[in-house]
């Protein structure tokens, strides 16, 4: 007979996201994430299949938990520079924390790319729903004449995409908010 699992995967694959993105997928072994975890080496293949199917998990999960969560607070009926700044500081806020870690998404290119197609495509697939929301409230912001109408919103949110990757790299490098936030203020002039 089979034996049941006698771990709670969701909290497993919560607690691994944490570990890969303060130590990064390569400095952490199978054995730091057991002891991490709590679990045994088999049970962590048996759910996982491997260290790499364990990050693809967290890498998921850090998907579906923190960067749809940066996604729905876009939504919240504040006005454009009000949402896109909230944005921007609070990735900055996540990134700084626990002595610059960064994000785990821009980590994983990093250190991953471009070796690892599956990393490629669960960023890609992140950066492109982030795209499509500030390209969203972009194109209506730009209806209710709070950008100039002679921005383009789906250029406009790429900057934006790419200004928040390199924001986040350089959080893992001077780990501190009041030295990155004025950057925000400077990439918010895009809007004028």
């Amino acid at each position: 007979m089979a034996r049941t699992r006698a771990f709670d995967t969701e909290a497993a694959v919560s607690r691994a996201m944490d570990l890969f993105w303060t130590r990064g997928y390569e400095a952490t072994s199978v054995r730091d994430l057991t002891q991490h975890l709590g679990i045994g080496q088999g049970s962590l293949y048996a759910a996982f299949g491997d260290k790499d199917g364990l990050y693809r998990a967290a890498l998921e999960h850090y998907r579906a938990t923190l960067a749809a969560a940066a996604l729905r607070d876009l939504t919240e009926g504040a006005d454009v520079r009000t949402a896109v700044r909230t944005l921007l500081t609070e990735r900055v806020r996540i990134a700084v924390g626990q002595g610059g870690r960064g994000c785990l998404a821009v980590n994983a290119v990093c250190e991953r790319l471009p070796e690892d197609a599956a990393t490629r495509r669960t960023v890609r697939d992140m950066q492109d729903a982030s795209r499509e929301a500030l390209t969203e409230l972009l194109r209506t912001a730009r209806e209710r004449g709070e950008i100039a109408a002679r921005h383009d919103p789906y250029t406009l949110a790429s900057f934006l995409v790419t200004f928040l990757n390199g924001l986040l790299v350089s959080a893992k490098i001077t780990p501190d908010a009041r030295t990155l936030e004025p950057l925000v203020d400077l990439a918010l002039t895009t809007l004028d």
